[in-house]
């Protein structure tokens, strides 16, 4: 039966798949794809933009965002190309900037993946998904007048924080068909969802009123005010505040702790450093207590007190929240299967949804991305969807067909467990862990910090090297600067954990994701030869520092 394949035989009112996915982002799409390599039919059910948040108003449009302040420092920092100091020669062309940025999103059109998903025999279903129960999705059509982003495009940039614009007239297509009646799919097999994460507005008084930004008005912005107060010291708030500090606008970052702080301390405080030099406020140990804005438009007043002390307000033109996410399963109709809604889908390692009684052929609820809350990163979330996608395919299809990945390699059986590492086992969520924050320096970290480490019982040893400090990195640029540190197990005498901060440092990071993910012993990492001089010198150090 081909993707597009329907049967109506069993109830006239339903359309039956082998599986649907619901939720058309990356992570969606590569469980969609990878689940129909063994000839299973797959749908797809997406609300808004096929390609997700990640294509349209994350990953991609904030490092088209941040890309040119680095590229500019770069030529700062190296003698006979750039002028001094962290801004360079002058300021950047910010039209140019957002020009690149709508490039990086496609015009907030997804008609290249709907294409995609049609040569990969992928059927898309337009709407909002809900469980109805075991192996049922309902899907309402979304009206395109109320969904206030899919296929607006940008951010105007008033005072409304939310989305408008023409979305290159394709409101209707991005939406679905308007007071449509619903769709009833039935899955034969499988059911996955990734349906991502939502952002989170915290209960501070006037805030919701304020008509905030959150990440998208941030990242779809079609102009740059004139100030912006970010609220939140984590990935989004610390990458939003360099990309506006570099368009020009004057930033004051509150964050009720330290910066970053799933990473290691000595991260948060070099990224700290590099934003205060790059003329942004910020005020670590902030206590937002309100918000105002006294018309739509106009700016708005933050009230806040540092560590305890006394109330002081800033006013700017716009404030960004960005305290975290949640995810995206209030709206999904868990509660029909006995599941709390707005929580985490708990899975195992083959991502299974616990606490849904299986059927008759073993688990058919799956879940993987944001949603499953293991991680909130779209590579996490690919691997993810890797893995189920290969899960759902050998158990349910024809694992042996030619040219399928799960060819050789039979599924563990309906309540089995994984075989670590194996492709039906997502290993990685627990000890590989990858993470990149495109600030400036950037920060790159895999595995376990040192304190997660031995929060876990292992016996730990860290070496540190100062990245300034190696050859390559006087050949790089001119006062290079950055910190490297990995976590080593003494027992197995292998990485558990490594973290890279400075420029570029995210390039850096797949090799020691080889190490951690391969288990490489220190002893055969000392053959592993860095080249000279560049800066993954780092590594013989290391070594050396570690005494071989």
């Amino acid at each position: 039966m081909t993707a597009a394949a329907t049967d109506r035989r069993a109830d006239p009112g339903e359309e039956t798949f082998d599986v649907v996915v619901i939720g058309g982002g990356p992570v969606g799409e590569n469980a969609a794809d990878r689940a129909g390599r063994t000839g299973l039919s797959v749908a797809l059910v997406e609300a808004e933009l096929v390609g997700g948040e990640c294509s349209y108003w994350a990953c991609m449009p904030s490092k088209a965002l941040l890309r040119p302040g680095a590229a500019r420092a770069a030529a700062a920092a190296t003698p006979g190309v750039g002028g001094a100091g962290p801004l360079g020669d002058g300021p950047l062309d910010v039209e140019a900037v957002l020009r690149w940025r709508d490039e990086a999103t496609s015009g907030w059109d997804d008609a290249g993946q709907e294409a995609w998903l049609k040569s990969a025999g992928i059927t898309l279903v337009r709407g909002h998904a809900r469980l109805a129960r075991e192996r049922l999705v309902e899907v309402t059509p979304v009206d395109a007048e109320v969904d206030e982003l899919v296929g607006a495009g940008r951010a105007d940039g008033g005072g409304d924080g939310h989305g408008s614009g023409d979305g290159n007239g394709d409101a209707g297509r991005a939406a679905g068909v308007a007071g449509g009646a619903p769709r009833r799919l039935r899955a034969r097999h499988a059911v996955v969802v990734a349906t991502g994460s939502v952002p989170v507005l915290p209960d501070v008084p006037g805030l919701a009123e304020a008509a905030p930004w959150a990440s998208r008005e941030a990242t779809a912005a079609a102009t740059v005010p004139a100030s912006l107060v970010v609220i939140g010291g984590g990935v989004v708030g610390a990458e939003m505040a360099t990309a506006y500090a570099d368009l020009g606008s004057r930033v004051t970052l509150l964050a009720r702790g330290g910066l970053l702080s799933g990473a290691e301390p000595f991260a948060g405080e070099l990224v700290g450093q590099a934003l205060r030099d790059l003329g942004v406020d910020l005020r670590l140990g902030a206590d937002v207590r309100s918000v105002s804005r006294s018309e739509p438009g106009g700016p708005v007043t933050v009230t806040f007190a540092v560590d305890g002390g006394a109330e002081q307000t800033v006013t700017a033109a716009e404030v960004l929240v960005a305290t975290g996410r949640v995810p995206r399963t209030g709206d999904l109709g868990v509660d029909a299967l006995g599941l709390e809604a707005g929580t985490a889908l708990a899975v195992d390692d083959t991502l299974a949804v616990q606490g849904v009684p299986a059927g008759p052929d073993g688990p058919w609820l799956y879940a993987c991305g944001d949603v499953t809350g293991r991680a909130q990163t779209t590579h996490q979330g690919k691997y993810q969807g890797r893995v189920v996608g290969d899960v759902i395919a050998a158990r349910f299809g024809d694992a042996g067909a030619s040219g399928a990945p799960t060819a050789g390699e039979p599924a563990p059986a309906p309540g089995q467990e994984p075989r670590p590492w194996s492709r039906y086992a997502a290993t990685a969520d627990h000890a590989a862990r990858t993470q990149v924050v495109f600030t400036r320096p950037q920060v790159a970290w895999v595995g376990l910090t040192e304190r997660e480490a031995r929060a876990a019982g292992l016996p730990v040893r860290t070496v540190a090297y100062e990245l300034g400090d190696v050859a390559g990195a006087s050949v790089t640029g001119r006062d290079y600067a950055g910190r490297a540190q990995v976590v080593v197990d003494t027992e197995r005498r292998v990485l558990v954990g490594a973290t890279f901060v400075g420029p570029e440092a995210g390039e850096m990071l797949h090799a020691a994701t080889i190490a951690v993910v391969g288990q490489v012993p220190l002893d055969r990492l000392w053959h592993a030869v860095p080249a000279y001089p560049t800066v993954s010198e780092v590594w013989l150090r290391f070594l050396e520092a570690y005494g071989l």
